[in-house]
């Protein structure tokens, strides 16, 4: 079985041209969707069904910078223990708090988009950083490190997002 990178007919890098996932993406999808396969028999409608299915999933995982920091961790072996291995520098937690805190602050959208633009910023740092190891040092254990901080930030975007749709939903003070 091909891995997520071969699937695509991609080299395996953190540092991905995203216009050439998408063209394989697409490409593969032409061949294989399940439309194409509507007067097809029962075993190859099912294939049809079961590749549509992995390589949508593949393509998920390689669009995704965490996800594809993480399998690209685990190809080479590295087993991170994400799950399990939660700490991280005092300074990065005490940016974390800070972040927090003006979240807490944050009564307007104006408040949120700079705070959305301070964290592309850090994301985008990091993400450098995590294309540096992986690719060029080829040093995934500190890359493993980065890519905690990561989905650190991913997940203070996610509430970044949520604080978006309670302001546009609360109703307009009179």
């Amino acid at each position: 079985m091909k891995n997520h990178f071969e699937l695509f007919g991609l080299t395996p890098a953190y540092a991905l041209e995203l216009v050439h996932l998408e063209r394989a993406y697409r490409d593969i999808q032409s061949q294989i969707h399940p439309d194409r396969y509507a007067h097809a028999g029962d075993a190859e409608r099912r294939a049809s069904m079961q590749m549509t299915t992995q390589v949508n999933e593949a393509y998920r995982m390689l669009r995704s910078p965490v996800q594809r920091a993480k399998y690209l961790l685990e190809l080479n072996g590295v087993d991170a223990g994400f799950e399990t291995n939660t700490a991280m520098p005092a300074d990065f937690l005490l940016q974390q708090m800070e972040l927090r805190e003006k979240l807490e602050q944050a009564c307007d959208v104006a408040a949120l988009g700079l705070l959305q633009k301070t964290l592309a910023a850090e994301k985008k740092s990091i993400e450098a950083r995590i294309a540096e190891c992986i690719d060029g040092r080829h040093d995934c254990n500190s890359a493993s490190d980065l890519v905690r901080k990561l989905m650190f930030l991913e997940r203070f975007g996610e509430e970044i997002d949520a604080a978006y749709e309670v302001i546009e939903t609360r109703s307009p003070e009179v």
